[in-house]
């Protein structure tokens, strides 16, 4: 303060009572905008709206030009006061508030840089010039860096900025470096610079409410970095293919970008962000410049606003070369699934749209929907004789209600059933297929577990815990699953297949098997069944029960299809697709859970890419089939952050990440075969 007082009084009378006046209305600027602090909302805070304090400090500003045009007529035309360089300890300044700080300031300062005699005489110069040739000389003495107007700086970038009373040539000792663009680097793949990490402090968020405020020392870019990891170059283990051949490699995505009506709709969920990175025009380009980034070939996406789809994203998605098919959710909702895919790349085949509602059936009452497509990959000119299968690739957002588990078990199901059909091929078997989506359900929950075992017993199990979202578990009258899950006017059997595709024809009747009757003891002529005999589910078809003394061997035996003739074990649904997921659920070298979502603070894997594979034989491991790679295999992916990691961003959207999800990427290789 004595350093800046001394370098006032080398100013004319006239001059120094204007700098005087200048300082004394920056200072009263300062006190109007400290009286609009941050306000509380519940336990969470919440910052004031931008719009105010920037119309406060427009008007402010505008009350200043106009006593300085005043003091200019009643005087003679005076230099700009000159600036006097001071570290500031005022943390998170961005644009217009960088602006207002003042000499004010000086009094908290840090570190006060006094002024040598050299800088002095410099002074005097600039004092002895006129405006525009002080401003001129003022600009040559800046550094390079300094001197360059910032236009359309994102938000969260920290840019070091002089202020309107700061000396010229008055430096501190030590400059910090300006921040780089995260804007650019957050997406870039070479990533040069040591990363440092940072023991975060102790955050107890259920305490506080809060998120812990970012460290300033660390870029987003840095902090949310995520690795590519390949795995193609592994050894084979259990669940990775080892055969080396032609693949037909292609990416896909599966992203929740976060509907604006839903954010409108509950602001409750994002009282931890800036108002303004919530807004569309905000969100937008962070999202499409992340998916062009990454160059997906398949593309699925949740939470997809109708207008936004038909005024923005489709046709933005149509210049990068994207065919892209859209199903909004039924009733009243604005929001739906999208899936995209490069038409250089693939060729679409059939799209099948599912709705989940059915009008009379309680248990499918709600509206989201999915989308089932089968893609032929197109193989480059000069190939030769060379093709692969067909690839299915469904799309979906399941029910959030963490209480009703039994709708969420019923809607994959019916996808699954859609599924069934579109990928089964001629010989019975399945082409490879990628389902992709929100599931509103966490890894080793018994919804989870269905799709990539292929089978759950559900009787009597409490709703809430089918997605393992929240524990119920001491709430009266729990919901509980009953036998049969949904009613037989849906169509669907508990093997997840349309019932018209299950019954034979009239002349490929199945017969029992010889030496399955013998078993019981039969003579000849009863082992001869009758050959119009009409299959009757619990009467012609009645498996007796096989005596305690029998080798376990000779059951069941050469029989061709036993499960087609005796009704399955009540209260359990299956599937046949062996479908397994892309990723592993959690992160060794952190020793954490992988995050596709932190609503509220709280990390959570709701998102998911499964994809076939071939169970291994007699290959269990703790009730977890296991499986490797067969005609569809992984050869990387795109990795997911920790939780911990997430709250030193600010949680979930923040200025980076636009989203309240994270993005989920692939890379397969479709096998070529000879056509």
């Amino acid at each position: 303060m004595i350093g800046t007082v001394l370098c006032y009084l080398l100013l004319p009378a006239t001059r120094l009572l204007r700098a005087l006046r200048d300082a004394f209305f920056t200072c009263r600027k300062n006190v109007l905008l400290a009286k609009s602090p941050t306000t509380q909302v519940g336990s969470i805070s919440s910052v004031p709206s931008r719009r105010s304090v920037l119309e406060e400090e427009e008007a402010l500003l505008q009350q200043q030009l106009e006593e300085e045009a005043g003091g200019l007529h009643s005087s003679e035309s005076a230099p700009a006061v000159g600036k006097v360089s001071a570290t500031l300890t005022s943390d998170w300044l961005e644009g217009s508030e960088l602006l207002m700080t003042s000499l004010s300031n000086l009094n908290v300062a840090s570190e006060v840089t006094w002024c040598s005699d050299q800088q002095h005489d410099e002074l005097h110069t600039l004092m002895s010039l006129g405006p525009k040739e002080h401003v001129a000389v003022t600009l040559a003495k800046l550094p390079e860096e300094e001197s360059v107007a910032m236009v359309g700086i994102a938000a969260w970038s920290t840019v070091r900025t002089q202020t309107d009373h700061q000396i010229s040539g008055c430096t501190p000792s030590a400059l910090e470096r300006e921040d780089e663009d995260t804007a650019g680097l957050g997406w870039s793949l070479a990533h040069d610079t040591e990363i440092v990490p940072v023991e975060a402090t102790a955050w107890p968020f259920y305490d506080t409410g809060q998120f812990q405020p970012f460290p300033a020392e660390r870029s987003y870019h840095e902090i949310l970095w995520r690795d590519w990891e390949d795995l193609s170059t592994q050894p084979a283990v259990p669940e990775l293919g080892s055969e080396n051949g032609p693949l037909f490699e292609f990416r896909v995505m599966s992203y929740n970008i976060l509907a604006q009506d839903l954010v409108e709709q509950s602001p409750d969920l994002y009282l931890h962000c800036q108002p303004d990175i919530l807004d569309w025009s905000y969100r937008l380009p962070n999202l499409l410049q992340e998916i062009q980034h990454w160059d997906p070939d398949v593309l699925c996406l949740q939470e997809v606003q109708e207008n936004h789809y038909w005024e923005q994203l489709e046709p933005t998605f149509r210049m990068m070369g994207f065919v892209c098919l859209y199903k909004r959710r039924t009733g009243k909702k604005t929001d739906g699934c999208a899936v995209c895919y490069k038409h250089s790349r693939f060729q679409l085949i059939s799209a099948s749209p599912v709705e989940y509602f059915r009008p009379g059936l309680d248990i499918l009452n709600r509206d989201n929907v999915g989308l089932v497509l089968l893609l032929q990959p197109l193989l480059p000119e000069g190939v030769g004789q060379k093709a692969t299968s067909p690839l299915c690739v469904a799309n979906t957002h399941v029910l959030y209600n963490p209480r009703r588990g039994d709708i969420k078990l019923a809607q994959m199901a019916l996808l699954l059933a859609e599924v069934d059909k579109v990928a089964k091929t001629v010989d019975g078997s399945y082409c490879p297929v990628i389902l992709c989506g929100d599931l509103n359900a966490v890894p080793d929950s018994p919804l989870y577990k269905f799709i990539r075992n292929g089978q759950l017993s559900y009787h009597g199990m409490p709703a809430w815990k089918v997605s393992g979202q929240e524990d119920f578990s001491q709430q009266l009258h729990q919901r509980k699953l009953q036998t049969p899950l949904w009613h037989s006017s849906l169509g669907i059997m508990d093997n997840c297949q349309y019932v018209s595709l299950c019954q034979p024809k009239k002349s490929d009747r199945r017969k029992y098997s010889r030496d399955f009757l013998l078993q019981f003891r039969f003579c000849d002529a009863a082992c001869e069944r009758p050959a119009n005999l009409i299959l009757w589910k619990g009467v012609t078809d009645v498996k007796p029960d096989c005596p305690a003394h029998w080798p376990k061997h000779l059951t069941m035996v050469n029989d061709p299809d036993p499960e087609f003739f005796f009704p399955r074990s009540p209260g359990v649904i299956r599937h046949g697709l062996n479908l397994t997921s892309a990723y592993s659920h959690f992160l060794p070298q952190r020793g954490r859970p992988e995050v596709t979502t932190m609503p509220m603070g709280v990390g959570a894997t709701v998102d998911y890419i499964f994809y076939s594979a071939e169970p291994i034989e007699n290959g269990n491991e703790g009730g977890r089939r296991l499986y490797r790679d067969g005609a569809l295999k992984l050869l990387g992916r795109l990795s997911l952050l920790s939780e911990d990691v997430l709250w030193l961003a600010n949680g979930l959207p923040n200025p980076f990440c636009s989203s309240d999800h994270l993005c989920l990427l692939t890379s397969f290789g479709l096998e070529i075969f000879s056509a």
